[in-house]
């Protein structure tokens, strides 16, 4: 039996063009996990103003980081789903099938479901490559592969990782990863865990995010010996006017750099692979922020991407997730198998009598 893995991201525009971010944005926006307002209200304010205006400003932006491969998420993330795919052959008995779906944009979550359909992989695990849960990401994955294979006919199995903030893989990916960035160099005054912000009222309503992220930094800031004043958690990516969780990351930095402070770090431990947020937002507007309040040493630590510590510790997860599942065939495999051996055997008959 195959065993499906359905890698999970956001997802990408096509193109750094105005028209491939209006299609982008009018689906991540139009999302009720995203903006919870009333669907009429909210198509006007989408239609009648953000998809006129923000499209060329966020095309731009991109233009900025696009690369000769495309977008830096989506390569990274094939990167991923190959090496995902190469470490658990090494270590599951039997086939599997890793394939690569975004919730917004190409590859769409439908495709990939429909790519493990075909491939026979009638037991599927979800993996939304969002290690602290939201009901913003994580959830909305949830209702993506739900809303794929609502009307087959026959359901796989399904099972779901809803987060994995404090699994140890993840953390010592981690933690490698930021002592590897600090060898051969001074390590900075501080040290901003920097997580993509949500609305505030979502952290009261009961999401989890906010007490996640929260551990991940602490969990990492012990692996490295530091003490309490030398890092922080922040949040960045702020839409909209409501309040969001804070402090918020460009407000955080333009602080320590009035404060006196001369050297900053920033890693974002919820990003699974670099992107607009992580290249641009951090690694030059708010670096920007930081040196023109002061600042002078402003780093940015790079996203575990595909490193090997960070697929083995995806590897590790999968099998977690997995381990359970009874080696039976689906009765659907079995009778299909029948009905095409007895096929197989009427033709070899007709042959013979022909002859």
């Amino acid at each position: 039996m195959v065993t499906g893995i359905l890698l999970a991201n956001l997802g990408t525009p096509d193109e750094p063009t105005p028209e491939a971010l209006r299609r982008y944005l009018g689906e991540f926006l139009w999302d009720p996990r995203i903006v919870d307002m009333p669907r009429p209200l909210w198509w006007l304010i989408l239609h009648g103003f953000i998809l006129r205006f923000r499209p060329q400003r966020s095309a731009a932006a991109y233009r900025e980081i696009w690369t000769a491969q495309g977008s830096p998420l989506m390569q990274i993330s094939r990167q991923q789903t190959e090496s995902l795919g190469r470490a658990l052959q090494q270590h599951l008995r039997g086939p599997v099938e890793v394939v690569l779906g975004m919730r917004y944009g190409n590859p769409s979550i439908a495709s990939a479901m429909q790519q493990l359909r075909a491939a026979n992989a009638w037991r599927v695990l979800v993996l939304p490559l969002y290690p602290q849960y939201s009901s913003s990401t994580t959830a909305s994955t949830f209702d993506a592969v739900a809303a794929a294979v609502k009307a087959w006919r026959w359901i796989p199995e399904l099972r779901f990782v809803n987060q994995y903030h404090d699994e140890i893989g993840y953390i010592e990916a981690l933690a490698a990863s930021i002592r590897e960035d600090w060898a051969g160099r001074e390590a900075p005054q501080k040290l901003l865990f920097s997580f993509h912000g949500t609305p505030k009222r979502f952290h009261t309503q009961g999401d989890p995010y906010f007490c996640h992220c929260h551990k991940t930094a602490r969990l990492v800031a012990d692996r490295l010996g530091l003490a309490d004043d030398r890092w922080q958690v922040t949040f960045q990516s702020i839409f909209g006017r409501e309040e969001w969780l804070k402090p918020y990351t460009i407000d955080t930095l333009r602080q320590l750099g009035q404060s006196g402070i001369k050297s900053v770090d920033v890693v974002c431990p919820g990003f699974s692979a670099d992107c607009l947020e992580t290249i641009e937002e951090i690694g030059v507007e708010n670096r920007q922020a930081f040196e023109a309040a002061g600042g002078e040493e402003f780093h940015y630590i790079a996203a575990l991407n595909d490193r090997d510590d960070h697929i083995n510790a995806l590897a590790a997860l999968v099998k977690k997730h997995i381990a359970g599942w009874p080696e039976v065939e689906p009765a659907w495999n079995v009778a299909g198998q029948k009905a095409e051996d007895e096929a197989r055997r009427m033709r070899a008959k007709a042959q013979g009598a022909n002859r």
